[in-house]
């Protein structure tokens, strides 16, 4: 039995898309800067929000300054709104609270910005007790770069072979690869399950419901 489940925020535990296509496109709109539909937004989202900036924004626009602009509307807008439209993936509560149930310990790593991490995490995980919630602070990479998972073991006080590390990208797969963890790849997130394969994760599964049996077996 593992003794840490380490879970991905957006398009693992949460379906955040909506809420980020919005706060993107306000952002934009604010701008001048064409929009994009919400539908094309899975495949901007995974590397923190700067990035997702730069790859909202059109080639020749992509410059420092106003790249920085968009960030700022786009935080301002999305502080207020980040939970108008996410909702949990369906079982993932039961899961949460299943694993718990076990004494297996819950964490979360995001490359979103920490203080939106931790206000989404309150809001629709109140009553979970988690050994470290973590999302992307200045001066410390974001993930592939495995240095948020190093944190959490230290908080939890856990050995490599004891943690599963949960995502639904392949930015995902490689941060528990260089962290020398077990991976599970989720197909209900944001990209697709061949993306998953393509970045060796360790596990694919289809329902909540595997991922406790990952952990527990």
């Amino acid at each position: 039995m593992k003794k840490l489940v380490i879970f991905d925020l957006d398009g693992t535990l949460l379906n955040t898309i909506e809420d980020l296509g919005h706060a993107a496109n306000f952002a934009l709109q604010r701008w001048g800067f064409a929009t994009h539909t919400i539908a094309s937004y899975p495949f901007f989202v995974g590397n923190g929000v700067k990035r997702l900036m730069q790859r909202v924004l059109p080639e020749e626009n992509r410059d420092d300054l106003t790249v920085d602009a968009l960030l700022r509307d786009f935080r301002t807008y999305y502080d207020e709104h980040c939970c108008d439209y996410t909702k949990p993936y369906a079982g993932i509560e039961d899961l949460l609270a299943d694993l718990a149930d076990q004494g297996i310990q819950l964490a979360v790593a995001s490359n979103k910005y920490h203080s939106a991490v931790e206000q989404i995490i309150g809001h629709y995980f109140p009553d979970v007790n988690w050994v470290a919630v973590q999302g992307q602070v200045e001066g410390v990479n974001v993930k592939p770069d495995p240095s948020i998972v190093f944190s959490i073991l230290g908080k939890a006080r856990v050995a490599k072979k004891d943690v599963l590390y949960v995502g639904d990208s392949g930015i995902d797969m490689e941060t528990a690869r260089r962290a020398c963890v077990d991976s599970v790849g989720v197909t209900w997130g944001f990209r697709p399950e061949k993306e998953l394969v393509e970045y060796f994760a360790g596990n694919i599964v289809h329902t909540p419901a595997d991922i406790f049996t990952l952990a527990t077996q």
